[in-house]
């Protein structure tokens, strides 16, 4: 074998960074200040000290996430009351098959007359619902600019 066909071995370990962080800062936080850092850290959502502090010391923008779990669970309960309001819908139309299926017609319309106005009570309560549900959408979501 000649020289230039041998390849040059492999020394193992990582492959050298190009620009290798050399130089090393050391400061000290009073209790006060630590607890103000550690409090800006956990809001800024990143998992490595040191890129957030690179990120506050050359002006990168750090993003914050809050959040609010009274919306969430305003959200989650929303939802399953929507869900509910729907099999209601759909138990309303089963009821009315029924009732023309089993009752005379002058039976059957006394009782589409008692539903009728149990739907009205309904109807009104939903749009309270999608009132306040409004009204909460605007104090608490809506993004401020």
């Amino acid at each position: 074998m000649n020289g230039k066909e041998k390849k040059e071995q492999n020394k193992g370990g990582r492959k050298p960074k190009a620009n290798r962080s050399i130089h090393r800062y050391v400061f000290r936080l009073t209790d006060e200040e630590n607890a103000k850092f550690l409090t800006f850290f956990e809001q800024s959502g990143m998992k490595v000290m040191a890129h957030f502090i690179t990120a506050c010391i050359f002006q990168k923008p750090v993003k914050t996430v809050k959040i609010d779990m009274d919306a969430v669970d305003f959200h989650t309960r929303l939802t399953n009351f929507y869900s509910q309001f729907r099999a209601v819908g759909v138990n309303y139309n089963q009821i009315v098959k029924i009732l023309y299926r089993n009752f005379s017609e002058k039976k059957a319309s006394a009782y589409l007359f008692k539903l009728e106005k149990q739907t009205a009570e309904m109807a009104d309560l939903c749009r309270k619902v999608i009132e306040l549900t409004q009204e909460f959408e605007k104090e608490h979501l809506q993004k401020h600019k």
